[in-house]
């Protein structure tokens, strides 16, 4: 099975501090550099579980070469674009003791993702269409966001959007992203951008209110597990407990579980175990890719 993801292409500076921010002062940390960008890790993470992954991105023209590389050595088919205008995005991520992680981010080449970076060649033969939430960001990339899904909703392939960032949703607004997700076929909400989309009290009324709008939702709830919803359909899944080191690109990893499981046939409840297991797994590690 092929999938492909279109998303964005990050340098990820990962700061683990060894206590809270000394304003004015040091504070001792781990810091590495990673290559990131939920849509690249997305696709990563797909191949790391058998799937044939092509990724479209954009990046710098000074880094095209490298993070084609990069993919490659991952198992992704990478097709991206060199921007000579923009540098490759970059972002750090600050990450507390808990593993929690808090990002700044400058989204760079990912800004000027355009219809011509999807030629009609890379939807053709593929079995799912994967859209990275942060490409709805701004209004270039957003526009190609939403011509990619209805040139694969008229190719009858399936297609999967995740909100990516409750901030940005703010930002762009709650009711837009649902408007120009409509139509989509499996939706990947974290709890809090699934409150925000829906100003729901709780996870269960806010998975039912996006039921009624994507034929299946699988809502990520992190230490807590997993649920889905298809219609009035409902499942649960809890995932395995493990001491996390880094939660960046844990969702990413999550919906390629998901989708793995999904493509290869499998239950809506064993996807959510496989995905459970995948997001699981990547805490233990610093960085958003296997």
């Amino acid at each position: 099975m092929r999938a492909l993801v279109v998303g964005d292409v990050m340098t990820d500076i990962i700061v683990r501090q060894e206590g809270p921010l000394a304003i004015g002062a040091d504070r001792r940390a781990k810091i590495v550099a990673r290559p990131g960008g939920s849509g690249a890790n997305q696709a990563a993470w797909l191949a790391h579980f058998g799937v044939k992954a092509r990724f479209i991105g954009r990046v710098g023209a000074a880094n095209y070469e490298e993070e084609t590389a990069v993919l490659a050595k991952a198992g992704v088919e990478a097709h991206l674009t060199a921007d000579a205008m923009r540098e490759t995005g970059r972002l750090i991520a600050l990450i507390d003791r808990a593993g929690e992680r808090s990002f700044f981010t400058d989204r760079g080449a990912n800004d000027g993702l355009a219809p011509s970076d999807i030629p009609d060649a890379l939807i053709d033969d593929v079995d799912h269409v994967h859209v990275s939430g942060y490409c709805f960001v701004a209004e270039g990339p957003r526009q190609t966001a939403i011509d990619l899904i209805a040139r694969a909703k008229t190719r009858n392939v399936p297609t999967s959007v995740d909100p990516a960032s409750t901030e940005f949703l703010r930002e762009i607004g709650p009711s837009n992203f649902l408007l120009w997700t409509a139509g989509v076929d499996i939706f990947f909400p974290n709890e809090d951008e699934a409150r925000v989309l829906t100003r729901a009290g709780d996870s269960n009324e806010a998975l039912a209110r996006l039921a009624t709008r994507y034929p299946l939702v699988a809502l990520k709830r992190g230490a807590a597990g997993a649920l889905a919803a298809e219609g009035a359909k409902r499942w649960r899944a809890d995932p395995p407990k493990v001491g996390a080191i880094d939660t960046t690109g844990a969702g990413d990893a999550f919906l390629a579980g998901f989708l793995a499981a999904r493509l290869g046939g499998s239950s809506i409840e064993a996807c959510l175990q496989r995905a459970n297991e995948a997001g699981a797994a990547a805490t233990l590690v610093l960085g958003g890719r296997p």
